[in-house]
């Protein structure tokens, strides 16, 4: 996907803000999983991009409705396959990694911006299009599993986008995948990318790393949005 309050005087305003933040994160979080339409995800986006956008007004400072903020652009670009609003989420993602580049959330979301876009697209295109690229998506995602590989959410996001990578890397995927059924599940985020991997390793049991491959686009975040 928290930060700290600046100050005891500012207590009323981080409460507030800590709420908005979280309802962004809820918001994205039942929709990601959610199968349905195009049009009812993008209502729901929007949602969760008002949600942290409040939050960001009332405490300019609060990186963690910045990162959500960022994701919402990020899924709206994804269905509506809109250039603009990849870029200005990869801007957001990177700006969330300057200012606290020990976030494991904010290096995930880096990673998947990069990744998502490579196997949506193919690495030249991508790298072409947008500016995406394997390596930097991988090197941000081995950041994100060092600093918190022990949460669920973290790890089973990597298992997926590493499955989806190189299908062959069936042994190392599925170590991934198992951590993450295993792990620490705090957020309702972290339960449900849990739930993703339980599924994911079911499928990398076969050996079958194309299949695999593709049951993780399915498992990804809005992945069974049609």
């Amino acid at each position: 996907m928290g930060f700290r309050a600046l100050a005891f005087a500012a207590l009323l305003t981080v409460s507030c803000t800590s709420a908005h933040a979280q309802s962004a994160r809820d918001i994205l979080t039942s929709a990601a999983f959610t199968p349905s339409n195009a049009a009812t995800a993008l209502v729901r986006i929007n949602q969760a991009l008002a949600a942290a956008d409040t939050a960001i007004k009332l405490n300019p400072a609060d990186q963690n409705a910045r990162l959500q903020r960022a994701l919402a652009i990020s899924y709206r670009g994804k269905l509506t396959r809109s250039r603009a609003d990849l870029i200005a989420a990869r801007r957001g993602f990177e700006a969330a990694v300057a200012a606290d580049p020990r976030n494991p959330e904010a290096q995930m979301a880096l990673a998947g911006w990069h990744l998502g876009i490579v196997i949506e697209l193919g690495p030249m295109v991508a790298r072409t299009v947008l500016g995406a690229r394997t390596a930097t998506g991988l090197a941000a995602l081995n950041r994100s599993l060092a600093l918190g590989g022990d949460r669920a959410s973290i790890s089973s996001l990597a298992s997926l986008q590493r499955i989806q990578i190189d299908p062959a890397d069936v042994a190392g995927a599925r170590r991934l995948a198992e951590l993450a059924a295993a792990a620490s599940a705090p957020t309702a985020f972290d339960r449900a990318m849990q739930r993703q991997a339980t599924v994911l390793v079911a499928s990398l049991r076969s050996g079958n790393g194309r299949s695999a491959a593709a049951t993780a686009k399915l498992l990804m975040p809005f992945g069974r949005v049609r």
